[in-house]
């Protein structure tokens, strides 16, 4: 039987991670969030898993250093990576919306400023709707943008609004549904089968069960 590598993304949804891979029986005894040790193994070392940063785990995937990885949907659109998206995970559940300060609606033949942590979503976003955007990257406070003339629209996560309505912000449209995902590495999915199936039929057990 061969070694795979799970990629758990820090953050929010790690503790709830583990709680599923605990009910799914994939123990890792030494697991601590608050430990300074990046690698753990599960109970019988068939499993190594590696503790990193969400932006980091579809590149461990997808560079092949680890073999499956779980992160949430957000840091896998953003990342734009060539990989399997195979379990939603139903963690974490929140959306990207749209909102702004001033504008009602997004009108065609206008050109906007977008301020967004995510670039990619966003660019992307308007590229579908045939809006000419500025995309301005901020890795926090996006919703102060509006609020100083920097942008028209901010994109964000929106779990329950609350921020958004603090801020006197308005959300004008929401973009996709999002939640903690299982994701493989392609070539390790073809010459790992056996393992990581049996780790993505576990959690589906695991699942059911909630």
């Amino acid at each position: 039987m061969s070694e795979i590598t799970l990629a758990l993304a820090k953050g929010r949804t790690a503790k709830d991670s583990m709680k599923l891979l605990t009910k799914a029986g994939i123990v890792f005894p030494d697991f601590d969030t608050k430990s300074r040790k990046l690698v753990f193994y599960n109970e019988n070392k068939s499993i190594r898993m590696i503790y990193v940063k969400a932006i980091d785990v579809t590149t461990y995937v997808e560079q092949g250093a680890a073999d499956i990885g779980i992160v949430g949907r957000d840091n896998i659109l953003e990342a734009e990576a060539d990989l399997y998206e195979l379990l939603d995970l139903q963690l974490g559940k929140c959306r990207f919306s749209i909102a702004s300060l001033h504008e009602k609606s997004i009108e065609r033949g206008r050109r906007y400023k977008v301020a967004s942590k995510y670039t990619n979503v966003a660019r992307k976003f308007f590229e579908r709707k045939g809006i000419d955007v500025e995309v301005i990257k901020l890795n926090g406070s996006v919703e102060l943008a509006p609020l100083i003339d920097m942008a028209h629209f901010i994109l964000d996560i929106v779990e329950t609004g609350s921020t958004i309505k603090e801020n006197g912000l308005t959300i004008i449209e929401d973009v996709e549904q999002i939640s903690t995902r299982l994701v493989v590495n392609k070539a390790s999915f073809a010459t790992k089968t056996t393992e990581i199936q049996r780790v993505i039929d576990q959690l589906k057990v695991a699942l059911e069960e909630e």
